[in-house]
């Protein structure tokens, strides 16, 4: 990367900066070598071996030390700040890094004491330890962005916005520039000339990063529109979504369902297709139900006033109705009309009550939001019966709260239509087959 590893490379000779470096690799080593009994012949290359074994445990030592020394400081500043940065710079393990950055250079001004005799080596060896140094500012710099996305997530205002697709695409800027800075280095190329002749594979590229790019533009809408938070209960049949949002990244959405299994959604399939986020219902404290009870209609009749008398007794009914057969009654002398036929004037259905007395326990229950809509209607008849469908919302919006509390309110309306004379419809059971096979054989007898 020019003017990158010319800072390095324009460093002042150690053997003039650092004479105690040159005064161990080319007087103290070579007597210590020559007293251990090294031929003269191979003292230099043993030297230079040696002189880079030596360097580098020392250098691994001081590593070590200096990791250690930035933990202990980290700690203790975050132990006295009430930022949570600092913790998380601990668990991003940046000490790790920051230990590794004063060995990397004292190893780099070392190249030209050590080797000496091998002019050769020095200048790889110098472009190594450059790439080993852009690494590690890479690493430094993720360690830090991760850090605040972790500190940001705890934050109210914060919490589930898509900040992992920002640090990852973050993270790949850094990687790109990482590896051109690599490249530069190592081939003597400039990134310019590198990146003039990369223009004309731009369409590969493009192809190639085609789900990271419509990712990206993906989790910026869906973070400038507020659509999607980790959390939402999402239902996206067509990827076989239903579940809890647990993380949102720059390629996909990851989608816990409620069997437990985990689904793999495209983050741009979020604004390329529909998807229902239930949200809303959870902020808004109210969990619908929609169920129908389906009554046979050939069970359906007016009611004769015996059995509207035996019905007063119902407690919900008793009062509705006294008024309701007042009206009826008043209506019918109006109007002159023959009661010596039920089906003359206006009447009272077992269905009709039945339907009254629905939406009254409804209204009654203490799971049922009755700030919120909550009635009984009357749907249209088909081969299956009367459909008679409940419309209302529970106040516990969770999974298992609202299924008891529909249980506990269809148990009884079930086990209550009898009560009025209704059948409720379902398609006849092996049992009900052989009833009739057994009745059709004793009339035949």
């Amino acid at each position: 990367m020019p003017g990158f590893s010319d800072k390095f490379t324009a460093l002042p000779k150690p053997d003039r900066e650092l004479p105690v470096l040159h005064e161990f690799f080319h007087e103290g080593l070579p007597q210590w070598l020559n007293h251990m009994g090294m031929s003269t012949g191979h003292n230099d290359r043993v030297g230079a071996f040696a002189g880079a074994v030596v360097a580098t445990v020392v250098l691994l030592a001081m590593a070590r030390v200096l990791t250690w020394g930035f933990q202990v400081v980290l700690r203790r500043i975050s132990s006295k700040t009430g930022t949570h940065f600092d913790d998380h710079l601990l668990t991003q393990r940046l000490h790790h890094y920051l230990g590794r950055i004063i060995p990397l250079i004292i190893g780099f001004r070392s190249l030209p004491a050590v080797f000496e005799d091998f002019p050769g080596w020095i200048s790889p060896l110098e472009h190594l330890f450059v790439v080993f140094f852009i690494v590690l500012v890479v690493r430094i710099l993720r360690a830090v962005m991760k850090a605040g996305r972790d500190t940001l997530h705890q934050r109210e205002e914060y919490r589930g916005k898509p900040l992992d697709s920002y640090i990852q695409v973050a993270s790949l800027v850094l990687y790109i520039l990482g590896g051109l800075a690599i490249f530069s280095q190592l081939t003597g190329q400039s990134i310019v000339t590198f990146l003039a002749a990369m223009g004309a594979a731009s369409a590969v590229l493009l192809l190639v990063f085609k789900d990271t790019i419509l990712g990206f533009v993906a989790s910026l809408q869906i973070s400038a529109n507020n659509m999607v938070h980790v959390g939402d209960w999402i239902a996206m049949p067509k990827y076989g979504a239903d579940g809890d949002v647990e993380e949102i990244n720059l390629t996909t959405v990851k989608v816990r369902n409620f069997d437990r299994t985990v689904t793999m959604v495209p983050t741009y399939a979020l604004i390329s297709d529909s998807f229902q986020n239930y949200r809303a219902m959870q902020e808004g404290g109210g969990r619908r139900i929609k169920r129908s009870i389906r009554i046979k209609m050939g069970s359906i009749r007016f009611l004769a006033p015996e059995e509207l008398e035996r019905l007063k007794a119902i407690e919900l009914l008793g009062t509705y109705i006294h008024e309701k057969q007042a009206e009826i009654e008043a209506f019918n002398r109006e109007h002159q009309v023959d009661k010596g036929l039920l089906l003359n004037g206006r009447n009272q259905t077992n269905v009709g009550l039945f339907r009254q007395y629905m939406g009254r326990y409804l209204v009654q229950q203490p799971g049922i939001r009755t700030d919120m809509t909550a009635t009984v209607r009357q749907l249209q008849p088909d081969e299956f019966g009367l459909p008679l469908e409940v419309y209302c919302f529970s106040s516990d919006v969770g999974f298992e709260g609202m299924e008891r509390i529909q249980a506990d309110l269809f148990d009884h309306l079930i086990a209550a239509a009898p009560t009025f004379g209704l059948e409720i419809f379902e398609k006849p059971a092996s049992d009900d087959l052989r009833a009739i096979a057994n009745n059709f054989s004793l009339r035949q007898a």
